[in-house]
């Protein structure tokens, strides 16, 4: 059976990096993250990976330490590049090909963005990481994964996470919340419920680009959401 979907945009957060630490990147889980990525890439999806920065960053921090609220954006920025450069160096212990590119111009260490270029590295078949969110403050790495997916003509946001989906409430809080397998756009704005910030989630909704949240951390899920089988939930 031939694969739902050919040009994937996984979005994964800072956060997932840390697994068990209290805040940087664990080494097993950068790992794991790097083979689930090579399957995608050993099976020739076209791949795109925009990466958050909260493992060492957040922007919402800031006020509390004084910061301004655009300076400590641009310090989420920068965090989002540290991340990408260990999931680059990690992709290239499993013989990944991928380029770094960034929406802030730092040229000894990345490529700038430029959308046709972006485009025909995955067309190549190299796994393409974004970096530096959208390159503005204001805007959260969701925002930029929604334009980006949209940028590269993405047939699919995968969002990895720790849950296995989108639940009627926060299942570690509600043992009766129930999972659901699929849900529209429509509903998702109508419930509530956070799958992503706004701006990202209306982006992807005027544009047709269906959302899949799955639990990344299980060896082997990654693959099948891009293949389009039944997992996690299907927004559309």
């Amino acid at each position: 059976m031939a694969n739902k979907y050919k040009r994937v945009l996984l979005k994964l957060s800072g956060e997932s990096l840390m697994g068990e630490k209290a805040y940087g990147i664990s080494p097993q889980r950068l790992t794991h993250y790097a083979q689930e990525i090579k399957a995608l890439y050993d099976e020739g999806f076209e791949t795109a990976i925009v990466i958050g920065g909260g493992n060492i960053y957040r922007g919402l921090q800031a006020e509390a330490s004084g910061i301004e609220r655009v300076q400590g954006d641009y310090m989420g920025m920068m965090a989002t590049v540290i991340n990408g450069m260990a999931l680059q160096s990690a992709l290239e212990s499993q013989d990944v090909y991928s380029r770094l590119v960034s929406a802030i111009e730092m040229r000894e260490i990345a490529e700038p963005y430029i959308r046709r270029r972006a485009i025909r590295h995955v067309e190549k078949g190299r796994v393409v990481i974004f970096c530096a969110g959208t390159g503005s403050p204001y805007f959260t790495t969701d925002s930029a994964a929604a334009l980006r997916a949209n940028e590269i003509n993405a047939d699919v946001i995968l969002k990895g996470t720790r849950v296995d989906g989108i639940y009627t409430a926060d299942p570690e809080k509600d043992a009766s919340a129930t999972r659901y397998e699929t849900i529209t756009f429509k509903e998702v704005i109508t419930n509530n419920l956070r799958v992503m910030d706004m701006t990202a989630f209306t982006m992807c909704a005027e544009n047709n680009i269906p959302i899949i949240v799955f639990d990344i951390n299980e060896a082997g899920n990654l693959l099948l959401a891009a293949r389009g089988e039944k997992i996690g939930t299907l927004v559309s």
